[in-house]
């Protein structure tokens, strides 16, 4: 009989996502094959103590955390330290993934197509005329680090750009404004290290209630329709799934992402990666890898197993 993997699953830590991560957590616990795992659980808001101590027992580790301290570098760090493998992307790749400017310059320098912006930064005016004029009305804004659209707003004239800059400025110093790209959003999840496997698109298509797909139409159930694949033809698709890998290898990421796009016309314009995508059994990544053959299970399996792989990769 093959001996089991220890395996430490991660949830909950200290963001403002917390919540989601906690389901998560859960999700992923009721799905994994306890013939296989022998499962830890640890919560980084309390048990690092018991994490460290734990280390040398530990086989891999399964980060289901969202945000600042558990997507950012911050954790993967502390794997690497106790030198315990973890799915996804290392401390480079999580950090420049989790900064939206960091990610910005990198899609840049790779040629990505992305909406043009500007950045703000707290006690520096902005001349929201001159803002206007750049990059056109209306404007996204949305501070420089953070997931899950939180203080995210539509700025739909100079007037409001104030009001949205302070939203933004509750999360963080630093802020983007950027061209509001009116299309059809979409997003693309890929797997692998070295070797990448490109999952179908989804569309995502947020009901009346909602200008886009904001925090309240990612997790209120019934409040945005996802289809996969997504109904765009055979030439969009393919161009959408090699700029989510492009994506993917530009941040330095390993072993999964998520790629969020908006599709204008025959135009794709890269808005974001994901390093640690929504982890629930109906989440999108695991929602497009369902629909290419993988279930839940394997899904995770197949993470895991790319911890491995990647183990000396991270050294």
């Amino acid at each position: 009989m093959t001996k089991k993997l220890t395996l430490a699953l991660l949830a909950g830590g200290i963001s403002s996502e917390r919540e989601v991560s906690l389901n998560s957590g859960q999700q992923v616990y009721e799905a994994l094959d306890k013939d296989k795992y022998h499962i830890l659980r640890y919560d980084p808001k309390t048990d690092l103590h018991r994490l460290v101590a734990d280390a040398p027992q530990i086989d891999a580790a399964l980060i289901i955390l969202h945000g600042a301290y558990g997507e950012d570098g911050t954790v993967q760090g502390l794997l690497d330290l106790l030198d315990i493998p973890y799915q996804g992307s290392g401390v480079l790749g999580s950090a420049v993934a989790m900064n939206k400017l960091a990610a910005k310059r990198l899609y840049q320098q790779a040629g990505l197509p992305i909406p043009d912006f500007l950045v703000a930064r707290r006690g520096t005016p902005v001349d929201s005329a001159v803002a206007a004029r750049r990059l056109g009305m209306p404007l996204i804004v949305k501070p420089v680090v953070g997931g899950s659209s939180v203080g995210i707003t539509i700025a739909r004239s100079p007037q409001e750009l104030q009001a949205a800059l302070d939203t933004a400025y509750e999360h963080d110093a630093s802020v983007l404004v950027e061209a509001y790209v009116q299309g059809t959003e979409i997003t693309g999840g890929v797997l692998g290290n070295d070797e990448l496997e490109a999952l179908p698109i989804i569309e995502i298509i947020p009901d009346h209630q909602h200008e886009f797909f904001d925090y309240v139409a990612k997790y209120t159930a019934g409040a945005t329709e996802e289809i996969c694949p997504a109904r765009i033809d055979a030439e969009l698709t393919a161009k959408a799934q090699r700029l989510a890998m492009e994506a993917h290898r530009a941040l330095f990421c390993r072993g999964y992402s998520r790629t969020d796009m908006i599709l204008r016309g025959r135009e794709i314009f890269i808005l974001e990666t994901n390093t640690i995508p929504g982890m629930t059994a109906t989440s999108l990544l695991p929602r497009a890898a369902r629909t290419a053959g993988i279930d839940f299970g394997r899904l995770l399996d197949r993470l895991i197993a790319l911890s491995l792989e990647g183990r000396s990769a991270r050294r």
